[in-house]
């Protein structure tokens, strides 16, 4: 399958150091699908279940045939993460434009862009 931005992977995180994410989880691809294919690195931001620990830029994402996560979840846009493509398992579904369009104005508003 041809990797694209706003597609949800299954994606090994470990293994990580001190706050970082951990074990195997979604994660929102976020690179530019133009340079996808020019690298064999990725930029991604994790997905979590935990939606009770909701902070300012995380977005909640509603489960849907779509996204086809098993649970409503946050996109953690303050974890930013660049990561070998080795480490994505499965494709797991896509993000509704509406929802990557917040994903990127809490990117820019994370980074004072």
């Amino acid at each position: 399958m041809k990797l694209s931005q706003r597609q949800i992977w299954l994606v090994n995180f470990d293994p990580s150091v001190g706050s970082e994410y951990r074990k195997i989880r979604p994660a929102l691809i976020i690179t530019a699908s133009e340079y996808i294919d020019n690298s064999n690195l990725i930029t991604m931001v994790p997905i979590s279940s935990v939606i009770e620990k909701k902070r300012k830029l995380d977005i909640l994402i509603r489960k849907s045939i779509n996204n086809r996560l098993m649970k409503d979840s946050l996109i953690k846009t303050f974890q930013i993460s660049t990561f070998d493509k080795k480490r994505l398992i499965k494709f797991i579904g896509t993000c509704k434009e509406e929802n990557f369009n917040k994903v990127k104005q809490n990117i820019s508003e994370y980074l004072s862009l």
